[in-house]
């Protein structure tokens, strides 16, 4: 994929952001407590440009499948597996999820008095069968015989991973019937790799796609769950490396399945600055969303506002393209009310530039970042 965007000197693109957010109002950060001077002060300022089109081309994905530098989105019902597809192999995996939070969704969530209410507020009569609740709290599929969907788990392996239908096969085709994991060749696994990502498969080769299926529910994108209802703005508290390196963390490929071993320091250092983009992506899409000067609108351009000040730190540390132009791209826009299409413009811009960052950066050059990366202890 290409991207044509001017290429600044870094204090250019630093300088053009810190002018950008200046006159947006977004320099000094808002009270966590929301006001309607508040929501004025951050979502109603003068129309801004987005990304031109001739500033920002992105070649189009040959396969539309590909999750490639695509938004993350819901689980399709229709091409959901389950996960006694996924224990054939990775047993171990499997129990380990079974240990989590999102394994117990499935039995837990409806009964939780703060979800009733939740769904008594917006008029849900059931909360596992409701869209907009079993987008991110369960796993749903569509039933053979009756064509009904149903829920079948909580929060699952194709919740973060992608619906398997179409990349099952490819995912577990080592090079021939006879050939086993251990057998195959470096070459067949990065082809093997590269077509399970071209067909939906949020493999964690690349982890920026694992952070996007993370960022997709630990931010709400839905103004309605949290201005009426009274849901959550999302985990304000989300870092890609401690919510996904403690308890959830299921690295059995390497040993065989014998051990859960930890990420190396190079890949945990190029998680820690992915999660931050996937959270700059998924704000600026829940921004996109925003049509009234409350809780919600306010919250989501907030968090925006942090994450590119803090990806705004990592580029003064260490050198990254990937980086000077996502800012550029933020740097174009204004986080406002009723301005969907340049947020989600941008958005879709910074999905792409987080993919490739994750597929060409080597976490060698992020060592300057790693006083800042939680330690063990940190980790949920």
């Amino acid at each position: 994929m290409s991207h044509c965007i001017p290429r600044l000197p870094i204090a250019s693109v630093i300088t053009g952001l810190v002018v950008a957010m200046t006159t947006f109002g977004l320099v000094q950060r808002l009270p966590s407590t929301t006001s309607s001077s508040q929501g004025d002060a951050l979502l109603s300022q003068p129309e801004g440009k987005a990304p031109a089109q001739g500033g920002v081309l992105i070649s189009s994905v040959a396969d539309a499948a590909s999750v490639e530098g695509a938004a993350a989105t819901p689980v399709d019902p229709h091409l959901t597996m389950g996960s006694e597809t996924c224990v054939k192999c990775h047993a171990n995996e499997v129990k380990v999820w079974k240990a989590t939070p999102h394994h117990r969704t499935f039995e837990e969530l409806h009964r939780r008095p703060a979800a009733k209410e939740i769904a008594a507020k917006l008029g849900v009569r059931s909360i596992k069968y409701d869209g907009r609740c079993a987008n991110c709290h369960y796993t749903q599929q569509v039933d053979a015989a009756s064509g009904n969907v149903h829920a079948i788990e909580g929060v699952s392996c194709e919740s973060c991973h992608g619906s398997a239908k179409q990349w099952l096969d490819l995912h577990h085709d080592y090079g021939g019937e006879q050939v086993t994991r251990a057998m195959e060749t470096p070459e067949h696994k990065r082809q093997r790799l590269a077509q399970s990502v071209a067909a939906g498969m949020r493999n964690p080769v690349n982890v920026y796609l694992v952070a996007q299926s993370c960022l997709r529910c630990h931010t709400t994108a839905d103004e309605e769950l949290v201005n009426v209802g009274g849901h959550s703005t999302g985990s304000l508290d989300f870092e890609f490396v401690s919510w996904s390196q403690g308890t959830i963390r299921h690295n059995f490929i390497d040993s065989d399945g014998k051990t859960n071993d930890p990420s190396t320091r190079d890949r945990l250092r190029v998680m820690f600055v992915s999660g931050m983009i996937a959270d700059l992506e998924a704000s600026l899409r829940a921004t996109a969303e925003a049509t009234q000067k409350a809780k919600y609108g306010v919250a989501s351009a907030q968090r925006a506002d942090r994450a590119a000040k803090r990806l705004l730190s990592v580029s003064k540390k260490v050198p990254s393209k990937h980086l000077e132009e996502i800012l550029m791209i933020y740097s174009g826009v204004t986080l406002k009310l009723n301005n969907r299409e340049p947020l989600i413009q941008a958005a879709d811009a910074i999905a792409q530039l987080g993919f490739q960052f994750a597929a060409e950066t080597n976490g060698h050059v992020l060592k300057p970042l790693d006083a800042f990366i939680p330690p063990t202890n940190r980790w949920k």
